[in-house]
């Protein structure tokens, strides 16, 4: 099947190898494929391993004959910009991420000893970006240019099924800037290998659609066949659901008649005692289609299913399974930090596990389809998602970007997208665009200045650039059609847009195809929907845009920085935002007063916070060589700022008691001391032991509380009671001169899978082990072992240091290092140096396959 999990084949019979080089070379070094002959199933062969690349071009690259014996060799996803260095003439600029673009090849050659007419070879991409072009043997198979969405093509006609094969593949991402944030560069996410019947299930072409009756379920299954052959066949369809334990709980068998062409076939099937999907236990069946000739099965397919009720109302907001329920979410971008935006599963588990641990239940791909693995992550975590397809229609936001291929591409792009992800239980909203200049008369392709970008399309409007009511516009016309597209392919989810025009004569709004009007921002008019847009449901698709520098703060903390302000280029030489709640963008507002607004209105849905982690690329409110976000509640070295304590105290039940910030001051220092905290009634400060008052959140749109005190070198500590009986306890000590260096990995066990992952936070620390928070000392790392050092970080926004490096600057005490396993089992030591201070040595295992 296609959207099957890669399984292994070893043991059987070769049909072809895999190799990379000149052809001799190959015969001595191939990988074995191990493909079946005749009468089986598809088989799907991840097909990551030993290519070849050059950042270079030229057409003869495409070339069977083109000697490819010197490029370098790798593994996919990849991603070739990362490994550059940040200069301020990248054409990318500072909101690319002031990274690298150009041309680029991959190629890798395939030995076929295949007897079988009427098998089918499909070559399928999850993603790369941008403009992407595939050769089979010199010729060109295929073309895509949005960057963002999974692709393939039936190579078929192009093989030679009893000899040497190249597949070449050209990635263009030269002219920029293309995107509003860093994309990466090159085949970003896995590719496969499929091997068919002439009469196969197409690609992405089972649908399922359940509804929950009673205890039970009605599930329909739409099933398209795609058929090569030119004779009709009679085949039969089996579909069998299968609950988590691995027991068939229904099944159906029906007969078909495959024409040439696709086909689709609907069966229906009832289940009984169906167990809910929920954010807190998301539980997951699996739905096995086989399409069989007699008793062989020629293909089969796994996908996904998870029962449940998803609900918006205008008075009452969202709603699961019966249960009203806020949608506490923040906005993704699909880079990993010093990983760029080559997927990684380790990576990104540990980006949604941190969400997930901080309160959050749901993610907004921003603002595009996500790798596919993310949205199998969320249905297994809990997590809701809004899948988002675009950032521009037609007028375009940036000088390449989506807009010069909208009008030949977005059907098919959009429809992909919902036929890839609609059988995904986490999502529960499709957006068919973000903060697209169609909310307003525009002229096409007309771009707007990336410095100025965000505060221009917050700016309020003049009335006479919004929709009238004489008739429909032809921006509202786009709108209706791209919604129809997904209700054609997905009845079952309503739509929405994020939209920073608030006036119901946005001319998205005006369409009427708009189901759950969403804003981005302006928090202050949401008290106006019900009376602008009545019966329509409402949440804050993307909210808050607070700037925050970890371990950085600017006090006094009850004043407000609003920054860039109205105009560019905002000019601070420190390139630091404070990470009290006490500074954000001028179109936005705090963290607090955001949550205050979703929290104490009932008809909004939630709100999705821009953003859950700092991401590579827009640097607002600052110009290189600032080059990545302020935004994160993370920041990008994964280190949590202040105001994940915030949420975590809003959204969980966890205990919480937060104080900072530090205690490392001048003398005399006047300091702001904050807390967070939840499952009390109050908290009382000592500084060195004194009392220094107990405070309490004086209400409910209260979320901290602060003292204001002189700084003296020692301890301060705090203490949560509830009814007078203490409920937590923290301390934070004065740090004395950096001592030795300290090594906490997140764990310290790997598989001998060449991708698996540890991330190692390293910190700076006294004789006593208090972090030093104005550490800046410079860290050495060298490895021992069946390991490499996969990047490096420190979440400084404006730190010019390679991610590819065996070296990091310590930012307010702490950087980041990643290990990445090779392919054989063993210990592992890594060692951590730094001129002045103690070594640290940390052992890790790997664990062979």
């Amino acid at each position: 099947m296609m959207r099957a999990l890669f399984h292994s084949l070893g043991g059987r019979i070769s049909c072809f190898s895999l190799r990379a080089g000149s052809l001799c070379r190959a015969l001595l070094l191939c990988l074995v494929a191990c493909l079946p002959m005749g009468g089986h199933a598809m088989e799907r062969q991840l097909w990551d391993a030993q290519w070849r690349f050059a950042l270079a071009d030229s057409p003869e690259m495409a070339q069977l004959s083109y000697d490819d014996s010197a490029w370098r060799v790798l593994n996919l996803p990849h991603d070739w910009a990362i490994e550059g260095n940040f200069y301020v003439k990248n054409p990318s600029g500072a909101v690319g991420g002031a990274l690298p673009g150009g041309v680029g090849w991959y190629r890798k050659h395939l030995m076929l000893t295949d007897n079988n007419e009427h098998s089918r070879y499909v070559l399928h991409f999850d993603g790369a970006f941008m403009n992407t072009s595939v050769y089979v043997n010199g010729k060109l198979v295929g073309i895509r240019p949005y960057g963002f969405i999974g692709f393939g093509f039936d190579i078929t006609p192009f093989l030679n099924k009893k000899g040497e094969n190249v597949v070449a593949v050209r990635i263009d991402n030269a002219q920029q800037p293309n995107c509003r944030w860093y994309t990466g560069c090159g085949i970003y996410r896995h590719v496969y290998l499929l091997r068919s019947d002439e009469v196969r299930l197409a690609q992405w072409g089972v649908q399922v659609l359940p509804v929950l009756k009673g205890r039970g379920a009605n599930i329909t299954l739409n099933s398209t066949i795609e058929s090569f052959a030119t004779q009709a066949r009679k085949l039969s369809l089996k579909q069998m659901v299968y609950d988590a334990e691995g027991r068939c709980v229904a099944q159906s068998t029906t007969p078909c008649v495959a024409h040439e062409g696709k086909n689709t076939v609907s069966q229906k099937i009832k289940m009984t005692n169906a167990k809910l999907w929920w954010p807190h236990a998301p539980y997951i069946y699996k739905v096995v289609s086989q399409l069989i000739d007699g008793k062989k099965v020629l293909d089969r397919d796994t996908t996904t299913m998870g029962l449940r009720n998803i609900a918006f109302d205008a008075k009452t907001g969202f709603a699961i399974n019966g249960r009203n329920t806020k949608l506490n979410g923040v906005c993704l971008h699909g880079d990993l930090g010093c990983l760029g935006s080559a997927i990684n599963e380790d990576a990104l588990y540990r980006q949604l596990r941190m969400m997930k641990d901080m309160g959050a239940n749901a993610i907004r791909c921003s603002h595009n389809p996500p790798a596919p693995e993310l949205l199998h992550m969320c249905d297994t975590m809990g997590l809701m998602v809004m899948d988002e397809a675009f950032d521009q229609w037609r007028t375009g936001k940036t000088q390449f970007d989506y807009a010069l291929f909208f009008d030949k591409w977005a059907e098919k792009d959009i429809t992909d997208m919902v036929l890839r992800d609609r059988n995904h239980p986490s999502i529960i909203l499709w957006s068919i665009g973000n903060e697209v200049l169609e909310q307003w008369n525009t002229d096409k392709n007309q771009g707007v200045d990336l410095d100025d970008v965000n505060i221009l399309l917050n700016n309020a409007r003049d009335p006479s650039r919004l929709a009238d009511n004489k008739e429909l516009s032809d921006n509202s016309k786009i709108t209706r059609w791209l919604a129809d597209i997904v209700r054609r392919n997905d009845p079952s989810r309503l739509i929405t847009a994020g939209c920073n025009e608030t006036s119901p004569n946005n001319h998205l709004f005006k369409s009427g195809a708009i189901d759950v009007i969403g804003f981005n921002y302006h928090s202050k008019q949401v008290a106006k929907v019900p009376e602008n847009f009545p019966g329509k449901p409402f949440l804050l698709s993307e909210s808050v845009s607070a700037l925050q520098t970890r371990g950085f703060y600017a006090m006094p903390s009850d004043s407000i920085r609003r920054l860039p302000g109205k105009r560019r280029p905002f000019i601070d030489t420190s390139f630091l935002c404070s990470a009290y709640d006490n500074s954000c963008t001028s179109w936005s507002a705090t963290h607090e007063a955001t949550w205050d607004v979703v929290k104490h209105t009932p008809f909004c849905s939630g709100q999705f916070i821009w953003t859950g982690f700092d991401y590579i690329g827009e640097p607002t409110p600052f110009n290189f060589p600032a080059r990545s976000s302020y935004f994160g509640i993370v920041d990008l070295a994964g280190f949590p700022k202040d105001a994940y304590y915030l949420y975590q105290s809003e959204w969980t039940n966890k205990t919480v008691l937060h104080l900072f910030p530090h205690w490392n001051w001048m003398p005399g220092q006047t300091i702001d001391l904050w807390c967070y905290y939840n499952n009390a009634d109050e908290v009382e400060l000592f500084v060195n032991g004194q009392s220094r008052g107990v405070k309490r959140k004086a209400n409910e749109h209260e979320y901290h509380v602060m003292w204001r005190e002189r700084f003296e070198p020692g301890t301060v500590r705090v203490v949560s009671r509830k009814a007078g009986r203490q409920v937590a306890e923290r301390t934070v000590n004065t740090a004395a001169q950096p001592h030795h260096l300290r090594l906490t990995p997140n764990r310290k066990t790997l598989l001998a899978n060449g991708r698996s992952l540890v991330f190692i936070t390293v910190e700076v620390v006294d004789k006593d082990g208090n972090l030093c928070p104005w550490a800046e000392n410079e860290v050495f790392f060298s490895l021992n072992g069946h390991a490499s050092i996969a990047g490096v970080d420190n979440g400084s926004p404006f730190s010019l240091e390679r991610f590819k490096d065996n070296r990091r600057k310590a930012f307010f005490g702490k950087c980041l290092v990643v290990v990445q396993a090779g392919n054989d089992g063993g210990e592992v030591n890594l060692k951590a140096k730094s001129i002045g201070l103690e070594d640290a040595e940390l052992k890790l295992e790997i664990k062979a396959k």
